[in-house]
């Protein structure tokens, strides 16, 4: 049988009523709708999404205006009148409301209204979850927690000192790239009208797993993702997190996590439905059948100005081929972990840190 798509979504056998006769398919398996995927069917039939929803009997004043304003500080100066633009808050009513996506990002009670909008983060001493060593729960504004879950990571990953040349660098056992760009898309992607589970960061001996509420967007497969084909499930979050640079350009992430993890010998992330939540897996042990992508003309270009230069900086290399400095850095990085060029500073901060091609 062959039906349709229509836009009174969802479609549901009439006998049994629309609470339990709505199904929807899960890899190789159907599954019964809750009432979350079911709202989210019509809020996707109306072309609405969860985060712009207004949070009507809260006042404007339930956003953290302050908070915002330091994070924003970097990169510009916050206005009142750019809550309403960044769509944090919203007209409802006659009334100035904040929507979903407002609170969550920045609601200074965001734990009242979305008690399970945080993370959790876990060390397990073997490869699974029967001894735990170290555990971390991060209720940072969404911007903030990124950082702490990234050095949740970095406490607990091992890592080593990889010698080409005459100098040596650290080389971690998961591309730090990759991790990043993992917590960054578990937060902008969750699901938040889902109840009773947090974003979950786990790492284990042999790989790390980050989990979060929410399958992934209707009409797209798992073979879609690693296309790079992608759709924003949070606009108004993945609308911030690109003000503040945190998300480079739309549906990038996952494309970004493969390469780095093939460019340093590793399989390739393994991406999945769990029950109503989805989960990136990346893996410590190296790939049995090493696939390394081809350098397309960016990276060939960049390779070539470090032939002809003694040390750049990033910022030197991005005024040269015209791309953003974070778009520069993270090629950068992934040039540094497939191990043709090599980063020099006193610190991982350092502003005068430049890259070497190794010869």
């Amino acid at each position: 049988m062959e039906v349709d798509p229509r836009i009174n979504r969802p479609h549901y056998l009439k006998s049994k009523s629309l609470e339990k006769g709505t199904y929807i398919r899960i890899g190789s398996t159907n599954r019964l709708a809750d009432t979350a995927i079911i709202n989210e069917l019509q809020r996707l039939a109306r072309l609405e999404t969860y985060d712009e929803q207004p949070l009507g009997d809260l006042s404007s004043e339930a956003i953290d205006f302050r908070a915002a304003s330091e994070l924003f500080l970097e990169y510009r100066k916050l206005k009142k009148s750019d809550l309403e633009t960044l769509k944090l808050t919203t007209k409802h009513q006659g009334r100035e409301v904040p929507t979903v996506g407002g609170v969550v990002l920045f609601g200074k009670e965001r734990g009242k209204y979305f008690p399970d909008a945080w993370i959790q983060a876990g060390r397990f001493i073997g490869k699974d979850k029967q001894d735990i060593l170290d555990t971390q729960e991060i209720h940072a504004y969404p911007v903030i927690a990124v950082e702490e879950a990234f050095k949740f990571v970095q406490k607990h990953m091992m890592r080593g000192v990889e010698i080409k040349g005459t100098r040596g660098h650290e080389k971690w056992t998961i591309p730090l790239v990759a991790i990043r760009e993992a917590i960054i898309s578990a937060i902008v992607h969750a699901d938040y009208s889902q109840r009773g589970s947090p974003i979950r960061l786990s790492v284990f001996s042999d790989r790390i797993e980050i989990e979060n509420p929410g399958l992934i967007p209707f009409n797209l497969t798992l073979d879609d993702l690693y296309r790079g084909i992608s759709k924003l499930r949070n606009p108004v979050i993945g609308r911030v997190f690109h003000e503040l640079k945190l998300i480079e350009r739309w549906g990038s992430g996952i494309t970004r996590m493969v390469e780095a993890t093939l460019n340093a010998g590793l399989e390739r992330p393994l991406l999945e439905e769990v029950g109503t939540h989805f989960r990136v897996t990346f893996f410590s042990t190296p790939s049995k059948t090493i696939t390394r992508p081809k350098r397309d003309e960016t990276d060939l270009i960049i390779i070539n100005l470090l032939k002809n230069h003694e040390g750049l900086s990033t910022q030197q290399i991005a005024n040269k081929i015209t791309l953003s400095t974070r778009a520069t850095r993270t090629r950068l990085i992934n040039l540094v972990e497939s191990g043709l060029v090599v980063k020099i500073g006193s610190d991982p901060r350092d502003p005068k840190k430049k890259y070497y091609l190794i010869k």
